[in-house]
């Protein structure tokens, strides 16, 4: 999943348009971006959007609410198509545990079985982050995110290129501890500035995220490209894993001279893992 796109729920016309924006998934969110008068009616129009959709791509997931209305949001929208929800400000993973039996519950409802719906949870604050752990080992947890505008005004950070680097290391290290699939990155509210975003995507990708999320479509081809092996890269991971093959496992050396082995290959297997498919042939 390299890119995911938020997209308010109280606007049914961009969520429709969303569903064309070439994101690999939507974060349909009943929280920030919904006012708190209109956050029950939000709640059922997404229930309704998410009951006509046909085609599961992009996949959809639902950030909602805190607390008890964030509750009643993931049992109003639990279905077929939707493949998680983003539990906004969790602190402990008691919140993870109701989420769950709200969601087993929903899902037996409509005939799905339990553990369809997978669940990200946001890390926004300073005891949420370093629960990380606790909270990764909750049921259903897929992939951790974090709230970093949220975070930063908890621990008094003003947000810059390496402020929150300990928060970000400690979320991949958490996800890769936990087994869990990489975190998504977080967004950067300046759409416009897009040699930004690719530099900070770049060092997201360093660090260990495999995809970031979005607050505008237009950050979409840049998050992509950051986000996507080159041709390059997957011909010279490929490389290093014939090498080591035909050399019966061990070590080997590459097309550089340099030493290759298992963890050379283990980095080269998830780089693979993340190409886009070969066309087939005509």
């Amino acid at each position: 999943m390299r890119s995911a796109l938020y997209v308010p729920g109280d606007a049914p016309a961009k969520l429709a348009k969303a569903l064309a924006s070439g994101a690999d998934s939507l974060i349909i969110d009943l929280e920030d971006a919904v006012p708190p008068a209109a956050k029950q009616d939000a709640r059922y129009a997404v229930a309704a959007f998410l009951a006509t959709v046909t085609d599961p791509a992009p996949r959809l997931w639902v950030r909602v609410n805190p607390g008890p209305a964030g509750l009643a949001d993931a049992e109003a929208v639990a279905g077929p198509w939707l493949s998680g929800i983003c539990l906004a400000k969790t602190e402990t993973a008691d919140e993870l545990r109701a989420l769950n039996e709200v969601l087993t519950r929903a899902e037996e409802l409509v005939g799905l079985t339990p553990g369809h719906v997978k669940v990200s949870p946001l890390i926004e604050s300073a005891a949420a982050l370093l629960r990380a752990l606790d909270l990764a080992g909750a049921p259903r947890v897929h992939r951790m995110q974090l709230g970093e505008a949220d975070l930063a005004a908890d621990l008094g950070v003003t947000p810059g290129p390496d402020e929150l680097l300990y928060a970000r290391s400690h979320v991949v290290a958490v996800s890769a501890a936990a087994g869990l699939a990489p975190p998504l990155g977080p967004v950067s509210t300046d759409f416009r500035d897009l040699d930004r975003l690719r530099e900070s995507s770049e060092s997201l990708r360093r660090l260990g995220f495999q995809g970031r999320a979005c607050i505008h479509p237009a950050q979409l081809p840049a998050v992509h490209e950051v986000f996507t092996p080159s041709a390059e890269q997957v011909a010279a991971a490929q490389d290093v894993l014939d090498r080591l093959a035909a050399a019966g496992g061990g070590v080997a050396v590459d097309a550089h001279g340099r030493f290759i082995d298992e963890a050379v290959a283990r980095s080269a297997r998830r780089l693979l893992a993340l190409a886009p498919p070969t066309p087939l042939a005509p």
